[in-house]
């Protein structure tokens, strides 16, 4: 284990949870009956802006729009990897505008945004390692948008099967701790994509199921940093173990949702 993990500075593009609810059911998480608490989500949220730019990341925002309750979860508006922007076109009808406000703001900020044709939600289930792309399927993002992410990026994609409706997106089952490791709960996956990412990652930080359902593995690392759910004690104390610096970040509120803090946040390669 090395002595000393180093940190990265990262660019984050966000989404304030100014209009958040939850209006409709997606996932297995939703439960429209089940009251939301705005403030607290704002205040949740603001803690982890700041968590954030205190260990020296840029934070950059989208402007809410009402009526797109989801659009706080910026994460699953686009893939960003030296500068290519691999858009979203989202499976559930209630989301699929959110792409067009995202769209918007990359376009001004002078990139140019590739619109897939197959179904696919961003960063919710694709992956990027530093050297390829792992991508989820099984619920949402379609296999046939790999293949449009692969051609489009020139990057290596890696397709994995998600099998636990819990865990629809990748990122809720699956982060990227640094250029040469993860951190995933193995049960959330295929037998056949388990033993792809053994291969990959012999030396993987491996969570268990209370973990996950924790939204423990809905983190972001910066190599050394890991903002992750204070819910997911046991990984905390194994991401410690392994030389990372647990950062917690209570985003309880939006757990109602399916999200948490890798959903809150979209990264600009």
């Amino acid at each position: 284990m090395p002595e000393s993990r180093v940190p990265r500075s990262r660019r984050f593009l966000v989404c304030e949870p100014r209009h958040f609810a939850v209006s409709y059911a997606i996932n297995p998480w939703m439960e429209p009956d089940r009251p939301v608490d705005v403030d607290l989500a704002q205040e949740q949220w603001q803690k982890l802006i700041r968590a954030y730019r205190r260990h020296g990341h840029s934070v950059e925002s989208v402007e809410p729009v009402p009526g797109l309750p989801d659009m706080v979860f910026a994460a699953n508006a686009a893939f960003v990897v030296g500068g290519r922007v691999f858009g979203s076109l989202f499976h559930a009808p209630e989301r699929r505008p959110e792409s067009v406000h995202y769209d918007t703001w990359f376009k001004a900020a002078g990139y140019d945004v590739y619109r897939p044709e197959a179904v696919t939600e961003g960063e919710g289930d694709l992956v990027w390692t530093g050297r390829y792309v792992l991508a989820g399927t099984g619920f949402r993002t379609t296999r046939e948008a790999h293949r449009e992410a692969q051609e489009f990026l020139g990057h290596p994609v890696i397709a994995l099967t998600l099998v636990d409706p819990y865990f629809y997106h990748l990122d809720t089952a699956l982060f990227v701790l640094d250029d040469d490791n993860i951190c995933y709960f193995p049960e959330a996956f295929s037998a056949g994509s388990r033993e792809v990412l053994r291969r990959l990652y012999p030396d993987a930080v491996l969570a268990t199921r209370e973990d996950a359902m924790a939204f423990g593995l809905n983190s972001v690392s910066d190599g050394r940093n890991v903002f992750i759910a204070p819910q997911a004690e046991a990984l905390a104390e194994n991401l410690a173990d392994h030389g990372y610096v647990p950062v917690p970040v209570d985003l309880s509120e939006f757990h109602k949702a399916g999200g948490g803090i890798k959903c809150c946040t979209q990264e600009i390669r």
